[in-house]
């Protein structure tokens, strides 16, 4: 009974083997950033976020398919309504809308090769990483045809206005370990969380992913202001007339010295 029993224990041991061995092998993000938070103040032009870091394993780097990078960063993504228009009887009317119900504020993808060597579609469609599989569009109705095309006319303006953008071969990877990127982020960012993941791929499959955020927020003159504008309309109407009437009479007053002399 002893024996059978040791026999048992050691076909377990052997059966967990290649389970232990591809745990011990993982490889594993760790990140790093220039900084985890953006202010926004009132002379805001834009910014730039450092993404760095490494790549920890415990056994020798896999020599069959080289390792790749994805960083993508998104920001907070409220739904949108957007309709199409269309000119009847010399008139623009709406005709159809459709709820764009997931559109990032903000979305970059920056890679270390080419994105379709560095991801399959599979892997893609999984994990929703390409700036058309990050958009998600619902309530259309069933008469509605072309329903993606709201979708890529979202897509279509935020890219010509720098807020959507596919990076390829902007990540730098040295031997396999360690890792590097700048995202440029615009001067017309959204308050918000920004979801920052990183992948690290094989052959076009994912092996690990992290996850973190970059808090973006207002502050000084321009958080009052904007806190004065949705808290108190009425006061910021004022003081915007009194502010409009101030610099009309002072520029008034500046060419009238200016004419006299």
């Amino acid at each position: 009974m002893r024996k059978l029993l040791l026999s048992a224990l050691s076909a377990a041991a052997l059966a967990l083997l290649p389970h232990a061995a591809a745990q011990a092998g993982k490889e594993e993000v760790v990140l790093g950033l220039s900084q985890d938070r953006v202010a926004i103040t009132a002379t805001f032009d834009g910014s730039e976020i450092l993404v760095f870091g490494a790549v920890k394993r415990e056994t020798p780097i896999p020599q069959d398919d080289p390792l790749e990078v994805v960083v993508a960063v998104s920001g907070p993504a409220p739904s949108v309504m957007v309709r199409r228009k269309e000119k009847k009887l010399g008139i623009w009317i709406n005709v159809d809308s459709v709820l764009v119900d997931s559109a990032p504020a903000f979305y970059a993808v920056a890679t270390s090769a080419p994105f379709k060597q560095v991801l399959t579609d599979t892997e893609d469609l999984r994990y929703r990483i390409s700036i058309k599989r990050a958009i998600r569009s619902v309530g259309a109705a069933m008469h509605i045809r072309g329903a993606q095309a709201f979708a890529d006319a979202v897509i279509r303006i935020r890219e010509k206005n720098g807020l959507y953008s596919l990076r390829e071969n902007t990540v730098a990877v040295d031997e396999q370990t360690l890792f590097r990127t700048a995202i440029e982020m615009p001067a017309d960012l959204t308050e918000g969380s920004y979801l920052t993941r990183i992948f690290l791929t094989r052959g076009g499959k994912v092996v690990s992913s992290y996850e973190t955020a970059i808090d973006v927020r207002k502050v000084g003159l321009e958080k009052f202001l904007y806190a004065l504008s949705r808290e108190q309309p009425f006061l910021y109407g004022l003081m915007s007339l009194a502010i409009a009437i101030a610099a009309g009479w002072g520029a008034s007053a500046a060419f009238s010295l200016l004419r006299n002399r």
